[in-house]
C-alpha cells in the first residue's frame, strides 16, 4: 500500500471520529441547554426517568390450539400483574401522591377486590420493599396474570401507588375440554415464561412456545420504556400452532354426558372416546373427573385414563376370541355347548379340560355372571348373552395356548400403541397359569389400556386393517402457513382377514337383539354392532377384587354393515346392573350427526349427490294413501305399503318420532289381503315392525341382514302363516 493511500485512509478515520465527536458534544450542549434527550425528547429532569439499562427477554408467543374445524381449544391472552410503586416523588395527574405510602392500607383494599391473597404476605412484601429503597414491587401470588376484568375493578379504586405491568396468560376458552388429553399451560416461576404443565401442552411444548427474544432500553421509574432507548437484540419468534382431530362441538357433549353418566350412578369415574373407524382419527377424547383448564387448582387424577389406566375390561375382550378361532380355522359355527358352570383341570401336557360340575379339582371354578345358566345353547348365542363358558369351551378345546397368545400380539395388547405425543402403559399380560389364560378371554386377569382395545378392534370394523389412533393432525408455522410435521392415517397391521373381520362383525349384530346384552344400548333409526362388558376391578391396597365396584362399558360401531365410527364408553361404579344407556346413545348420536354418517343399514350405497337427512314422522293414522304419499314424498325414506286398502291404519315409525334417510316406513292400511314383501336387506328392526303391525309371526336365523325367505315375494300371507328369513 502506498503512503498516499495510508493518508487517506487516517484522514477518512479522522473525519469518522470527529463526526462521532460533534454528535456526542451536540447531544450533551443541547441536553444541558433544553434539559432533554435529544432523541426521547424527554425531560432530563423529570423525576419519572431512571438511568437504569435494563437487559430483558421478550416472551414468544404461544402457539394456539386448534380443533379440526378451526375452533380455538387453547391461545394466550392478555394479562396483568399488579405492580406497587414506592418512589415517594411520584405524583398523579392532579398532583396528588401516587406511591404506597401505608403498606397495611394498601394491602386491605387489594384484598376487597382479590380475596384470595395473603393480606399479610402482601403487607410484608411492600413494607421489605420500602425497607430496602427499591422503587416498585411485584406482590407475589394471587396478583399475577390477572384477567382484564378483575384489573379494570382494581384501577377504577383508584388504589394509590397500585398500576399494573401487561402480560399474557393460557386460555381455554371452552374449559373443560378433553382436560386429560389437552392438559394445561401457566406461567413458569423458574423458567419466567408460559409452559406447558400437563397433557398436549406439556408434550408439545417445544412446537408451542417458540423462541424467546432479547432487548435492552433504559427504564423509566413506573417501569415503563424510556422512548427512544429500546435495542433489540434477538427477535422474539412465535411459537408453532397445533391441529387436532377432536371436534370441539362432540367433546362439549362428551363433556356432558360423562358428568351425566358420573352423577346418576354415583361413579368413580367414567371415560368416552370417539373414533373414526377407516382413519383412525379421534373425535372426541373424554374422561371424569375432569378440571378446570383456566384455574387447575383440583385435580383429582393426573394420569391420562385412556392410556395409563391398566383396565380388566371384562366381556368387551371376548370378540377376539371369537376372531381367533375363526381366522384359524377351528370355530364351531352352529355348535352347542353347555353354559352355566366350567370346572376344570388339566392332563399331563397341560392340556385344559373340562369336568363334571362338583368335582375337587383344585383349580377355581368358572360361572357366567351373576349365577345365570342358559342351558345348552350355541356359540354365537354364547356370544350375544355375553357367556364366560363360551369363551372357556373356546379356548380349552378349539384355540390352543400358542393361537391365543400369538393373536393377542397381533392385536397390539400389552404393547405401546405409539399415538404421537400422548404418554402411555402398556398393560399387563397375564396368562401362564390355566385359570388366567381363561380369564383372559373374558377381559379378567390381564390388563390393557383403553387405546389399545379402541386400536384392536379397528382391526375388526375396518375388514382386518388395524388404525393407529392419532389425535395430532398437524403442526403449522402460523406465519408461513408452513406444515412443519404432519400425521396421516397408519395401518398398523392386518391381524385377521377381510372374511373374519365381517364374521366377528355379524356375531357382533347378535349382541343388540332383543333381550341380548346390547339391547339397553339400541338406538331407533340406527343399526349398531356392540360388545358390552362387565368387569371386575383388583384393588391394589387390599389386593383383592372389589366386591360390589365393577367396570360397565360398551365397544360399539355404526353403521353396522359398514362402521364409519366407534364409541368405547365407560365407567366404574356400584351400580353395574340398572344404569342408563343414554349418555352412550346420546353420544353416538352426536358422533354420527358431527360427521355426517347415516347410522341405518342400507341395502345398497347412496347414490352420488344424495345426502343423509333426519325428519319428524308426520301423522298418517287415518289418512288416505295419497295423502300418506304426499306427506312423505319429500322424504328420502323406503315407504312399505301392507295390505290392499286405501286408508292408513297404522304406521311404523310412529308420529314424532325421527326418520332418518333410508330408512324404511311401514303404513299398515285397512285391506284384507296382505302380501309377502321382498324382506331382502331387511334388518331386525324392519322384520318386528313388520310383525307389530300385522301380528304375522316371522322366524329368523343368522343376523346382520335379510338375505333369503321362503315364502316367495307376492305370496298371500295371515297370521298362520310360517314365514321364516335368514339373515347374514
Amino acid at each position: 500500500m502506498s503512503v498516499k493511500q495510508t493518508n487517506q485512509k487516517i484522514r477518512a478515520f479522522l473525519v469518522v471520529m470527529l463526526l462521532v465527536s460533534t454528535v456526542m458534544i451536540a447531544n450533551i450542549i443541547y441536553t444541558m441547554a433544553t434539559h432533554r434527550h435529544i432523541w426521547s425528547q424527554q425531560d432530563v429532569l423529570n423525576s419519572q426517568i431512571r438511568s437504569s439499562i435494563v437487559n430483558t427477554t421478550v416472551e414468544a408467543g404461544r402457539g394456539k390450539i386448534y380443533d379440526r374445524n378451526g375452533n380455538i381449544i387453547a391461545q394466550e391472552i392478555a394479562a396483568y400483574t399488579v405492580v406497587a410503586y414506592l418512589d415517594d416523588s411520584l405524583v398523579d395527574e392532579n398532583g396528588d401522591p401516587d406511591y404506597v405510602s401505608n403498606p397495611s392500607k394498601t394491602a386491605k383494599a387489594l384484598k376487597k377486590l382479590l380475596p384470595d391473597i395473603d393480606e399479610k404476605q402482601v403487607s410484608s412484601i411492600l413494607k421489605k420493599a420500602i425497607q430496602n429503597e427499591l422503587n416498585q414491587t411485584e406482590l407475589g401470588t394471587g396478583t399475577k396474570r390477572l384477567d382484564k376484568e378483575v384489573m379494570e375493578k382494581i384501577r377504577k379504586a383508584n388504589i394509590p401507588g397500585i398500576g399494573f405491568v401487561e402480560a399474557t396468560k393460557r386460555e381455554y376458552p371452552s374449559s373443560p375440554i378433553a382436560s386429560s388429553l389437552v392438559g394445561f399451560a401457566a406461567f413458569d416461576e423458574d423458567e419466567q415464561k408460559i409452559a406447558g404443565k400437563m397433557g398436549l401442552e406439556q408434550t408439545l411444548d417445544e412446537y408451542l412456545s417458540g423462541e424467546d427474544g432479547k432487548i435492552q432500553y433504559q427504564q423509566m421509574v413506573d417501569g415503563s420504556l424510556l422512548p427512544g432507548t429500546l435495542n433489540v437484540y434477538k427477535e422474539a419468534i412465535d411459537g408453532d400452532d397445533v391441529i387436532l382431530t377432536i371436534d370441539s362441538n362432540l367433546q362439549s357433549i362428551v363433556e356432558a354426558q360423562l358428568q351425566e353418566t358420573v352423577k346418576a350412578n354415583n361413579a368413580t369415574k367414567a371415560w368416552a372416546i370417539v373414533v373414526e373407524v377407516e382413519t383412525g382419527k379421534i373425535l372426541a377424547w373424554g374422561n371424569y373427573p375432569t378440571f378446570d383448564q383456566n384455574n387447575p387448582k383440583e385435580i383429582s387424577n393426573y394420569m391420562n385414563d385412556m392410556t395409563e389406566m391398566n383396565l380388566e375390561p371384562g366381556s368387551v375382550m371376548k370378540p377376539f376370541v371369537y376372531a381367533t378361532a375363526i381366522d384359524t380355522g377351528v370355530y364351531p359355527a352352529g355348535k352347542s355347548y353347555t353354559a352355566g358352570s366350567f370346572t376344570f383341570t388339566q392332563d399331563g401336557a397341560g392340556k385344559i379340560i373340562r369336568v363334571a360340575n362338583g368335582t375337587d379339582t383344585g383349580y377355581p371354578v368358572i360361572n357366567d355372571a351373576l349365577g345365570e345358566n342358559f342351558g345348552v345353547i350355541t356359540f354365537e348365542q354364547g356370544l350375544a348373552f355375553s357367556s364366560n363358558i363360551a369363551i372357556c369351551e373356546l379356548l380349552a378345546n378349539y384355540v390352543n395356548y400358542d393361537q391365543f397368545s400369538n393373536y393377542l400380539d397381533k392385536f397390539g395388547f400389552y404393547q405401546y400403541v405409539d399415538i404421537p405425543f400422548v404418554p402411555e402403559t402398556t398393560g399387563v399380560k397375564n396368562i401362564t397359569s390355566a385359570s388366567d389364560y381363561l380369564s383372559t378371554g373374558f377381559g379378567q386377569a390381564s390388563a390393557l389400556t383403553i387405546l389399545q382395545l379402541v386400536q384392536a378392534y379397528s382391526a375388526i370394523f375396518n375388514d382386518g386393517k388395524m388404525m393407529k389412533p392419532y389425535v395430532v393432525e398437524e403442526i403449522l408455522n402460523p406465519h408461513t402457513n408452513q406444515v412443519v410435521e404432519k400425521f396421516e392415517p397408519e395401518v398398523v397391521s392386518e391381524p385377521i382377514s377381510a372374511e373374519t373381520a365381517a364374521k366377528v362383525r355379524e356375531l357382533m349384530a347378535g349382541v343388540m337383539a332383543d333381550g341380548a346384552t346390547g339391547d339397553r344400548f339400541k338406538i331407533d333409526g340406527v343399526d349398531i354392532i356392540a360388545k358390552t362388558g362387565t368387569g371386575e376391578i383388583f384393588n391394589e391396597e387390599t389386593h383383592k377384587y372389589d366386591e360390589n365396584n365393577y367396570t360397565s362399558s360398551v365397544m360399539a360401531a355404526a353403521p353396522g354393515n359398514d362402521p364409519k365410527i366407534m364409541v368405547y364408553w365407560g365407567m366404574q361404579s356400584t351400580n353395574y346392573l340398572g344404569y342408563s344407556a343414554e349418555p352412550f346413545k346420546t353420544i353416538m348420536q352426536a358422533a354420527l350427526i358431527a360427521n355426517a354418517v347415516n347410522g341405518t343399514a342400507q341395502a345398497s350405497a347412496p347414490q352420488e349427490g344424495d345426502t343423509w337427512a333426519t325428519y319428524t314422522m308426520p301423522a298418517l293414522i287415518n289418512h288416505s294413501i295419497e295423502y300418506a304419499n304426499e306427506k312423505m314424498k319429500d322424504k328420502n325414506v323406503k315407504l312399505v305399503m301392507i295390505g290392499d286398502g286405501n286408508t292408513v291404519i297404522d304406521q311404523f315409525a310412529k308420529e314424532g318420532q325421527t326418520v332418518y334417510s333410508y330408512d324404511r316406513v311401514f303404513l299398515l292400511t285397512n285391506g284384507n289381503t296382505i302380501t309377502m314383501p321382498d324382506m331382502t336387506g331387511w334388518t331386525r328392526k324392519d322384520i318386528t315392525a313388520f310383525w307389530q303391525l300385522t301380528g304375522i309371526g316371522i322366524q329368523t336365523s343368522g343376523y346382520g341382514k335379510v338375505v333369503a325367505q321362503n315364502i316367495p315375494a307376492g305370496t298371500q300371507i295371515d297370521t298362520n302363516s310360517d314365514v321364516q328369513v335368514t339373515l347374514e
